[in-house]
């Protein structure tokens, strides 16, 4: 499994234009509605709320991953986005998120695999290099080659 296996180009954004969790909610979803990956919106960005309700997904080292396990999306899918200028999100060491990758997944996927999404990306993101290999990328390509390496 490859973390690339659940994204694609389209649903990159290098320098997202959001102020708050809430905003980036909104732009995020929206890039996965237009490329076909929802077919509820509302309903995703609601159990995306209702997620955080729970406790932040900010997990810390400038990174959050939002996720929700909802009917309202069609497959397994991954949004990535770039907020360089940082996104408060409660993190639990203060810092705002500047990485932040949107995990969706149908209520009816099989078994767990949200948490095996979770975990192959926790895993990769404790690396300071990686995190700023990701950080310094300008171009989705470069995204995709630092993605591409995450894999179970």
């Amino acid at each position: 499994m490859k973390l690339m296996d659940y994204m694609d180009e389209a649903l990159i954004e290098l320098d997202l234009a959001a102020t708050s969790r809430e905003e980036a909610f909104e732009i995020l979803t929206k890039k996965l509605d237009d490329a076909g990956y929802l077919n509820d919106r509302a309903a995703f960005v609601t159990a995306l709320e209702a997620r955080e309700a729970l406790s932040s997904t900010g997990i810390g080292f400038e990174v959050a991953i939002p996720h929700g396990k909802t009917d309202a999306v069609n497959r397994p899918v991954i949004a990535f986005a770039k907020a360089p200028k940082g996104i408060e999100w409660d993190s639990l060491d203060g810092e705002p998120a500047k990485l932040i990758f949107m995990i969706g997944v149908p209520e009816a996927a099989e078994g767990d695999e949200h948490l095996r999404i979770l975990a192959l990306l926790s895993r990769r993101l404790i690396d300071d290099e990686f995190r700023n290999r990701l950080k310094e990328a300008t171009t989705v390509e470069q995204v995709v080659m630092q993605l591409e390496t995450v894999y179970a």
